[in-house]
């Protein structure tokens, strides 16, 4: 027994003694974490400062007086409720609707070799060459044409549209790795077509639906080019574009700008928490065999 635990502990501090390489590896993921993380601490810090602060020679990184009254004095400085409200329901909406589209459009394209489907995948993937902003005049004669300048409804058609190429040709990857043979056994046990996608296919693929979710969410509540240029109510803009508010012609209100974008990444970072790991399993499908 003693040999056993002597035995047990030399290989755990041989598995746990610093060697050059693992000492420079750590390092390196320590410096490269810290160095995307500053962004956001340079933002919180910023945003518990007084206005008159920012200003200050030489300006100092920690506040000297911390105003945390901030976050509860923005409210009251902009729309900031409308705001959050028009992004979440942009965002909600145009994530459903592009899994609404994109479900069938990748099952059909997965289990069926039709004639031209390598061509109409590669058109599929192209499509995510084009910008917002590369196709802004027009989007918005389109949406002009239509009535639907300043409505939430345009946000969500275009967002949809921009973000369906991308979920259709992950979720045919998805739907392909899956064996037909266990739809054909789910039908021969009563199942329709439509039911063994729902009850079989589906479930085996969430993380694959997972992943479209999350980045469409994430596109729609960070675009910003089409926002700007169709929407005119600051009651309705959403969050990307709600924030300009701040940004005066002579002056910059930085401490409410970055209080207000802090309120903005909450809702994201809760969505990345909450599925996190069907989102995991999503990018790494297939990198094992």
């Amino acid at each position: 027994m003693q040999k056993l635990e002597e035995k047990v502990a030399k290989k755990a501090k041989r598995n746990f003694s610093m060697t050059p390489k693992k000492a420079a590896t750590m390092i390196s993921a320590y410096s490269i974490g810290l160095f995307f993380i500053y962004p956001y601490i340079n933002m919180i810090l910023t945003s518990l400062k007084p206005h008159g602060e920012l200003y200050s020679t030489p300006t100092k990184r920690l506040p000297v007086d911390w105003q945390f009254n901030n976050y509860l004095d923005v409210w009251s400085k902009a729309p900031i409720a409308d705001f959050l409200k028009a992004s979440i329901v942009v965002s909600i909406f145009a994530t459903l609707l592009v899994l609404l589209v994109s479900v069938p459009a990748a099952y059909y394209i997965a289990r069926n070799r039709f004639k031209g489907r390598a061509a109409f995948l590669l058109l599929v993937l192209a499509t995510q060459m084009f910008s917002p902003t590369a196709l802004i005049i027009g989007i918005f004669r389109e949406v002009k044409f239509f009535g639907l300048l300043d409505t939430w409804l345009a946000l969500i058609i275009v967002n949809a549209g921009f973000n369906l190429a991308f979920a259709v040709w992950l979720l045919s990857g998805f739907f392909a790795s899956v064996p037909v043979e266990i739809e054909e056994a789910a039908m021969v046990d009563g199942c329709t077509k439509f039911s063994a996608l729902r009850r079989i296919v589906l479930p085996v693929t969430l993380p694959g639906l997972v992943t479209a979710v999350i980045f469409t969410f994430v596109a729609t509540w960070n675009e910003f080019t089409v926002a700007l240029t169709i929407m005119s109510s600051p009651q309705r803009q959403p969050i990307s574009t709600g924030i300009t508010t701040f940004v005066g012609q002579y002056d910059v209100a930085w401490e409410y700008l970055f209080t207000t974008t802090a309120i903005a990444i909450v809702p994201v970072v809760i969505l990345f928490i909450s599925i996190e790991k069907y989102l995991v399993g999503g990018l790494t499908a297939g990198s094992v065999k």
